[in-house]
């Protein structure tokens, strides 16, 4: 199948190094999969998309879950410790995720291995990220973002409105969702592109977690640290 994906690549618009990451981040990051996977392939032209999308959507789940088999991947620390210490502060939390792989890869990360100070809070040294969560919608059958569906299931499973949550974001189209469901939404800027999260709706944009100020957050502010 390879070679067919070549033989149409000249009546594309796709050339080697043009789908970088600023094409994932604005058409394929936070969606679920077939979605991410039709987005992308209209956004290079490519004939034909509704089918080759699950081509492309397969192959491409058949190699994450390679590499999280293989544990090739990396855990934010910023983001963990954010959670843990919202854990301590007795804020209710839960996982929503398009993905139907985070589930997986969140089993696999155990906190305390990457934050010392976790078992002072209350975290065993076995649990794993997927444990710390109070709820968990994570590859839930309901339409996708930038869609709220999922963060509405979400705040409905915590037994919050949606006004009183925040949405932690790094894809634009999870921004969206979060806004168009009511809630507040923290950006995280993790590779330059917070001009996409703050076009599509953030309320505070941070290259990393440790910079969101936790008081303010539990005031129902957000705001900067410093």
């Amino acid at each position: 199948m390879q070679g067919e994906w070549k033989a149409i690549a000249p009546a594309t618009s796709y050339a080697p190094g043009r789908f970088d990451t600023a094409v994932y981040q604005a058409h394929v990051a936070g969606k679920p999969r077939m979605s991410g996977a039709r987005a992308v392939l209209d956004y290079f032209g490519v004939p034909d998309a509704d089918k080759r999308a699950v081509e492309y959507g397969e192959r491409k789940q058949r190699q994450i879950r390679d590499l999280i088999a293989a544990g090739e991947f990396v855990a934010f620390v910023d983001a963990l410790r954010f959670l843990v210490e919202l854990r301590a502060r007795r804020v209710r939390t839960a996982a929503a995720s398009s993905s139907k792989n985070a589930n997986d890869f969140m089993r696999q990360i155990r906190v305390a291995k990457f934050v010392p100070e976790a078992a002072a809070l209350g975290v065993r040294s076995e649990q794993t990220l997927l444990e710390l969560f109070d709820a968990n919608v994570c590859g839930r059958d309901v339409q996708g973002k930038p869609h709220p569906d999922i963060f509405l299931l979400a705040a409905e499973e915590l037994g919050a409105r949606p006004a009183e949550c925040v949405v932690v974001e790094d894809a634009p189209a999870g921004v969206e969702a979060a806004k168009a469901g009511g809630m507040m939404a923290l950006g995280v800027a993790r590779l330059n592109d917070d001009e996409l999260l703050e076009a599509a709706g953030a309320d505070l944009v941070v290259e990393a977690l440790d910079q969101v100020e936790v008081d303010a957050l539990l005031a129902g502010r957000l705001r900067r640290m410093g």
